[in-house]
């Protein structure tokens, strides 16, 4: 994992604080050093379960804020989704409960050394990365603007709280409970425009994914994708994370996203492989 992973630490992390927010459950953790290299985009890798569980794999979750100052030492916040057994037991832990965590893991989303204007797109809790990026990006003099959406408006994760990093926000539901009445795909074009976007960052579904890869080609514009694969182990040992990338040099490799991602290049990512691997694949 050193090797891999040189950045990465494993710590006993603290839960200081449990909340409700709609339908996730924002965490914040004491993890002392940990947080010192985390940026916007990272993840960490947390053992679920306890120690009698059967759950042996450890379960990645995507950082929403990291500091390495304040009275509590290194912290790292989380959004939990809890769906499957090990979401749901991490959203059970009290305050003052302890889990083993590793990170920083992954990629991280790639800062611009000039001011410029950047669109960030998220769809449910897959949003959780991008509040942190936002604040990153307006330190250096970016303008950003927003979309958040989700299927229904209890399923955007904090309207309000990213609102005020950004410099405009735009909701989107399936069902219009609340703003645009569509995707996230169908708010882009005109934001783009008005907006005059240069750079689009993105987490969430793949199928979402896609359709702003799409549109970031019609638009000629830079797309940093940070890629929702289920991830086994998230230090690059099970290979359940690939997707189809196409290198520079044209050919496609099955490439794990745990270690190459989970941001990547949306240019780079054969979309339409529909989990399986491409025709002419290096290796296949």
């Amino acid at each position: 994992m050193s090797a891999i992973n040189p950045r990465a630490l494993q710590t006993s992390a603290e839960v200081l604080s449990n909340k409700k927010v709609g339908a996730y459950h924002h965490m914040v953790f004491a993890v002392d050093g940990l947080a010192q290299n985390a940026r916007p985009g990272n993840f960490v890798a947390i053992a679920v379960g306890g120690e009698a569980s059967s759950l042996v794999l450890r379960r990645a979750f995507a950082i929403y804020r990291s500091s390495d100052k304040g009275s509590a030492g290194g912290v790292i916040e989380l959004v939990i989704a809890p769906h499957g057994q090990g979401s749901k037991w991490l959203a059970s832990r009290e305050v003052h409960d302890h889990v083993d965590m590793v990170g920083p893991l992954g990629t991280s989303f790639g800062i611009p050394t000039e001011p410029v204007r950047a669109l960030l797109v998220g769809g449910g809790y897959g949003s959780a990365p991008l509040f942190g990026l936002a604040e990153v990006l307006k330190s250096r003099g970016c303008r950003v603007d927003m979309v958040l959406g989700a299927s229904t408006a209890g399923k955007i994760y904090a309207p309000l709280e990213g609102k005020r990093s950004v410099s405009s926000m735009t909701l989107t539901t399936d069902d219009g409970s609340v703003g645009i009445e569509g995707k996230v795909s169908d708010a882009l074009p005109q934001l783009i425009t008005e907006n005059e976007s240069e750079i689009i960052y993105s987490c969430g579904p793949m199928a979402m994914l896609k359709a702003i890869q799409e549109i970031a080609d019609k638009y000629k514009l830079v797309h940093q994708a940070s890629v929702e694969e289920s991830m086994a182990c998230g230090i690059g040992v099970c290979m359940t994370c690939v997707v189809p990338i196409r290198r520079e040099d044209g050919i496609v490799r099955m490439t794990r996203t745990c270690i190459d991602g989970p941001v990547m290049d949306g240019a780079s990512v054969v979309w339409d492989s529909n989990r399986k691997i491409p025709e002419g694949t290096w290796g296949a």
